[in-house]
């Protein structure tokens, strides 16, 4: 886990609210998928940050969950959180990349519980009107190669980072609900399309920015939603001589739960939880087509890997790359 997560009672977020209130600078609203997520903060970069991440929600529609950031020498990095309210306390989080990923796990907090609506931490792209989704734990390429699908002509963005999810009897629909992305500065030195757009971003600390690739895609290379056809998950295994192996739906769970379901922010971790997420993924794996791609190559070659699978299962003539500027 990459922060500590302490479960508290309401009446302990009660206490908590009523010891900071004064502490509440800022506020935002931000609509995640339906869900009005409030964000209270004594942080300024938090706040103009939320704001560029995610589209902002009507500040007379009621919140169904709430984000606290403060710094509080007295706390180590923390999430305190209430699942019966649906709000996080955040202590001491100098990486905006976590709040963001807090925030969109208490939303699936809510739809999880209320409207059965899941949560993938993971890219949506939609190629030729059929979805891709790259899961990976973390420092796989999950991000690099999103991004790096998105520069094929046929390609459009539906999320590089975290969607939600529809099933029915038909195929499952995956949502997108951030407005920008928050991307590495490397990611221009890996795909040169994108260096114009990164060379107009702001980073953070942590050498990140948030960044509207409508820049470089268009209009219309971003769209809310998809249906998935095909997964891709990714590994790096060195020891492993195999670069492309289809899976089993079966095969594919077991690598999702043996890896927190890619997934370090889940807030609530009990039985009932666990087997609901299991249980959604072995849906959502039995209805795509399942590929693990070791990414030990470089970007590039492994970049040509996932689209050799696309090419095959898409059955598209040739899947190019958007020109280079």
């Amino acid at each position: 886990m990459v922060y500590e997560v302490e479960l508290i009672s309401t009446a302990e977020k009660d206490e908590l609210f009523e010891e900071y209130q004064d502490r509440f600078l800022y506020t935002r609203k931000a609509e995640v998928y339906g869900c009005c997520m409030k964000l209270l903060t004594d942080q300024q970069y938090v706040t103009d940050r939320w704001g560029d991440n995610f589209y902002t929600m009507g500040e007379n529609i009621r919140s169904h969950g709430r984000i606290v950031v403060l710094e509080e020498p007295s706390e180590d990095l923390k999430v305190k959180y209430d699942p019966m309210t649906k709000t996080a306390f955040l202590y001491n989080f100098d990486y905006y990349g976590w709040i963001k990923s807090v925030t969109l796990a208490v939303a699936g907090d809510v739809l999880e519980d209320e409207h059965r609506i899941y949560h993938v931490h993971g890219a949506a792209i939609d190629v030729m009107g059929k979805g891709v989704s790259i899961i990976a734990p973390s420092k796989t390429g999950k991000t690099t190669h999103s991004w790096g699908l998105l520069r094929m002509p046929e390609a459009r963005l539906v999320t590089d980072d975290w969607y939600f999810v529809r099933l029915s009897d038909k195929r499952p629909l995956a949502f997108g609900s951030e407005k920008n992305c928050y991307t590495e500065a490397d990611i221009a030195d890996i795909w040169t399309e994108y260096r114009r757009l990164i060379d107009k971003a702001h980073f953070d600390n942590k050498d990140r920015a948030i960044v509207n690739v409508r820049w470089i895609v268009g209009e219309g290379g971003v769209i809310p939603m998809t249906t998935i056809y095909h997964i891709i998950l990714l590994k790096r295994d060195k020891n492993d001589p195999k670069i492309v192996t289809e899976l089993s739906p079966e095969e594919g769970l077991d690598y999702l739960v043996a890896h927190d379901l890619c997934n370090p922010h889940q807030l609530v971790r009990d039985e009932r939880k666990t087997e609901l997420r299991k249980n959604f993924y072995k849906r959502l794996l039995e209805r795509s087509t399942v590929h693990m791609v070791n990414t030990t190559q470089t970007p590039q070659e492994s970049q040509e890997a996932i689209r050799s699978v696309l090419e095959e299962r898409i059955g598209a003539e040739r899947i190019g790359t958007r020109k280079q500027e």
